[in-house]
């Protein structure tokens, strides 16, 4: 039998985050994976930031798509609150920032490269 992963009533996940084994990201910024094809495929997690918390330049390789959980978060093109979907096509990039902390759900078509030559 193939083993599932189900996540209940996420827009209520900021209630029940310390239900989860998240794992440090970025300064700031824990993750918890949902799954990872390969080093190369796609990927999913939820992202928790805190307030005032960022992730630096990055170039998407693939699709993103970030739905925003609970909190806001902001990038160039503005500040997206809970239940906002934003999907960022390939050979796109930005930074974001969550002032008042929030958590998203992202799912990336291919990895995310950060500036510094590192993908995520």
């Amino acid at each position: 039998m193939e083993q599932i992963l189900i996540l209940k009533d996420l827009f209520n996940i900021a209630t029940k985050q310390d239900e989860l084994s998240w794992e440090p990201f970025r300064p700031g910024v824990d993750i918890y994976r949902l799954y990872q094809d390969g080093e190369e495929g796609a990927r999913a997690a939820l992202l928790r930031y805190q307030p005032g918390a960022s992730v630096p330049m990055h170039d998407h390789l693939g699709y993103e798509h970030i739905l925003i959980l609970s909190g806001s978060q902001t990038d160039r093109n503005g500040e997206y609150d809970a239940g906002t979907l934003a999907i960022n096509p390939p050979n796109s990039h930005h930074s974001v920032i969550s002032k008042g902390g929030c958590i998203v759900l992202a799912i990336w078509e291919k990895p995310v490269l950060i500036r510094n030559n590192t993908c995520q």
